[in-house]
């Protein structure tokens, strides 16, 4: 009764390193408002998916069997949520002179996760695939937590720095527009590449 720790903690390195609709958000965020202030919003997107870590843990994922609505519910959010954060992005600037609003914050982070496919199928397979039957819920989930959490740490400043170095070698010059356009277009493809995915 135990957690493959090793084999999931490759695991999650691959997930969360990989593109996908948070790490492009994340590379968005850093090219538009650069990676300093970024940070609450990183912090936000890394503690979000605990939010359901924890509950997948002691058995959320049976109430999909029981209630599929709201799994459907929360897929389309998931999608909103994304497209606006990518339309965001196309119509806005990186010149720091020219950005009026505030970047987002430690709450507009903590939503990603939860509202991402990918997260949510992540976090299942970890559990399914990398935890023995029998070890107790606390231990897995602690395990699954403190993995995911490590590699978010090291990895989602990563995405926001290449998104803060991408603009600093775009700002103000013609590609700037196309840059957005193309971090916007991944955010979408990043979402459409899920969803069909996962069917």
């Amino acid at each position: 009764m135990s957690v493959e720790v090793l084999g999931f903690l490759a695991f999650a390195a691959s997930q969360v390193g990989t593109p996908g609709p948070a790490n492009m958000a994340l590379l968005a965020t850093g090219a538009r408002f650069g990676l300093r202030p970024a940070l609450p919003f990183v912090a936000g997107v890394a503690l979000g998916k605990q939010l359901i870590i924890w509950p997948i843990g002691f058995g959320l994922m049976g109430l999909a069997t029981t209630l599929p609505w709201l799994f459907m519910l929360l897929k389309w959010a998931s999608v909103l949520y994304i497209f606006w954060l990518a339309y965001r992005v196309a119509f806005s600037s990186l010149s720091p002179g020219q950005i009026k609003d505030r970047p987002p914050g430690f709450a507009a982070g903590l939503i990603v996760h939860p509202l991402n496919p990918k997260a949510w199928a992540m976090i299942f397979t970890g559990f399914t695939t990398f935890v023995e039957p029998g070890t107790p819920s606390l231990q897995a989930t602690a395990l699954i937590a403190i993995c995911l959490l490590a590699t978010q740490i090291v990895l989602h400043p990563l995405w926001t720095w290449g998104g803060d170095w991408l603009a600093q070698h775009a700002a103000g010059t013609p590609f700037e527009r196309s840059l957005l356009f193309v971090l916007a277009g991944l955010t979408v493809a990043s979402v459409i590449y899920v969803l069909l995915l996962g069917g």
